[in-house]
């Protein structure tokens, strides 16, 4: 099945009545309720699907910020947006699909055979001169049951230990990599041993996936070839789903760590890496100030020490 579908065959199978179910996951840190926005003009009979509720479960302690809905709530939202046993579902952001993905991950996973992303999403139809509409949409309900399983998945003791049998891929931005910034969670840096893959640098000027070849391309780069494990990791299980979406473009099989960092930062037992290089796992684990971490210059990779860490709060606090 393809991943990807582009503004003009969407357009023509609504044009022509196929059984297509368009869902718009427009969300970000900045923003993460869509709703106004999807209310304002959204893709003809596209339905909003609330990321932070509907694609995941805030009930759950200690698992991240964006653990796994359970296969009931799933279900009850599939079929709100009215989604059948073998419809072809679309789905589409305004951010290069980086919310999308998680939607076209999770139902890939419940069992949903066909489902593909809006290549360039909202931008991309817009660009194309296809008409918007507005307000809310409610569609007849769906029968769709979420089944999970068809998607790999690790935990965070595998997250933990992929480094030594495979490459592990960290799809934040460059700089909450390095440990130079952390807008959220408690400690800034990186699993060490994991590979910095930012999601975008999967996505040209138009926020369209670069070609498969030229993704294999990028991958390799990163010590990725045929037969190579993988496994990603972002803030929450967002963002790796748009790198594990990438990977598979590009014909490469890869792993979800769905904790990702939200969890790992939170794990005081966990090592956490700094600067811009992989490294290698370290034994023991180290805090990290976020708040002296946006101050922080790009250094090589090395675990912190607790004593630095007192020490640089103290001086950012002056």
């Amino acid at each position: 099945m393809s991943i990807l579908i582009d503004a003009s065959e969407l357009a023509d199978r609504l044009a022509s009545g196929q059984r297509t179910v368009v869902l718009d996951v427009r969300w970000s840190l900045a923003a993460p309720d869509g709703t106004e926005a999807h209310r304002a003009g959204h893709i003809p009979g596209a339905v909003y699907v609330d990321l932070d509720h509907e694609l995941a479960d805030h009930g759950v302690t200690g698992e991240g910020r964006h653990p796994l809905p359970s296969e009931a709530t799933l279900t009850q939202a599939m079929r709100r947006w009215g989604v059948r046993d073998g419809d072809t579902v679309v789905v589409t952001d305004d951010l290069g699909n980086q919310s999308a993905a998680r939607a076209w991950w999770l139902l890939r996973h419940a069992g949903a055979d066909d489902v593909r992303m809006l290549d360039g999403g909202l931008a991309a139809w817009r660009a194309a001169g296809h008409p918007l509409e507005t307000g809310d949409v409610t569609p007849e309900p769906g029968d769709a049951t979420a089944h999970f399983g068809s998607m790999p998945v690790i935990d965070i003791d595998a997250a933990a230990a992929f480094p030594e049998r495979g490459v592990l891929l960290d799809a934040r931005a460059a700089a909450r990599y390095r440990g130079e910034v952390e807008p959220i969670d408690p400690r800034a840096g990186h699993i060490p041993g994991a590979h910095s893959a930012p999601s975008g640098d999967s996505l040209d000027a138009d926020g369209r996936f670069l070609p498969p070849e030229t993704l294999r391309e990028r991958f390799a780069e990163l010590g990725i070839d045929d037969g190579t494990p993988v496994a990603a990791y972002c803030g929450s299980g967002v963002t790796a789903a748009h790198e594990v979406a990438a990977l598979a473009i590009a014909g490469i099989d890869a792993a979800l760590y769905l904790g990702s960092w939200s969890q790992w930062s939170n794990d005081d037992s966990r090592p956490v890496a700094v600067g811009p290089d992989a490294g290698t796992p370290v034994a023991s684990a180290r805090r990290y100030s976020t708040g002296a971490a946006a101050a922080r210059r790009p250094m090589p990779m090395r675990v912190v020490t607790s004593t630095e860490v007192t020490a640089r709060t103290s001086s950012t606090a002056r």
